[in-house]
């Protein structure tokens, strides 16, 4: 694609804009307070507001390699604290995608270089979950269950992290589970029992009061 054409998009989108609401940016620019904090894969493919139907200013976005909440990536836990503390949502989306290439690259053994410490993230989750995968036979429904696995487990870090702890003491915070169809474009909900998967192991976890 010519760069220029990007710069062409951009007038043509701002004009756009202005005929459906003339007072669009001037509305955009007194800042944001949105409901939702989007966590999300990097892939090309998958946007987070135009999936969800929102408009700016409704999500706080991060996206990065296969949707991951790492407590040692500063980048990830910055974004959980002002998203928490600062705008104050009240929804937290982890969401991913099937065909991601970050789970799929994790579950081959290729060296990958700087990619290897993060693919471990996700090599942990199928070292937790590994009895269930391993009597997946068929490879693609092993490959969509790690993805679906995935989230579940970049949830509990979520849930993990001291500012979501305190925020649902609180308010009424909750963290979902989501996944990306890109074959159909639906959302789907894991419906994940966040309740009854840490039931056991939520006083390890538990830093506030």
């Amino acid at each position: 694609m010519d760069i220029e054409q990007i710069f062409k998009n951009n007038s043509s989108w701002i004009e756009k804009k202005l005929v459906d609401k003339p007072n669009y940016f001037d509305d955009l620019s007194k800042g944001q307070s949105p409901e939702f904090l989007y966590i999300g894969c990097s892939d090309s493919r998958v946007s987070a507001e135009e999936l969800m139907g929102l408009q700016p200013g409704a999500v706080f976005v991060h996206r990065n390699i296969a949707n991951m909440v790492p407590n040692t990536d500063l980048n990830s836990m910055s974004v959980i604290n002002y998203a928490v503390t600062a705008l104050k949502v009240n929804h937290i989306v982890v969401c991913g995608h099937y065909e991601c290439g970050g789970v799929l690259a994790a579950m081959q053994q290729t060296d990958l270089g700087i990619l290897n410490p993060w693919l471990r993230n996700i090599r942990d989750v199928y070292r937790i979950h590994r009895e269930e995968l391993d009597a997946i036979v068929d490879e693609k429904m092993k490959y969509k269950r790690l993805v679906e696995l995935n989230v579940q487990e970049q949830c509990i870090n979520v849930i993990k992290t001291a500012e979501v702890q305190q925020a649902y003491n609180e308010r009424n915070l909750k963290v979902y589970g989501w996944v990306f169809d890109i074959h159909s474009g639906k959302l789907i909900d894991l419906d994940i029992d966040f309740d009854e998967i840490l039931k056991d192991i939520r006083k390890i976890y538990k830093i506030t009061t």
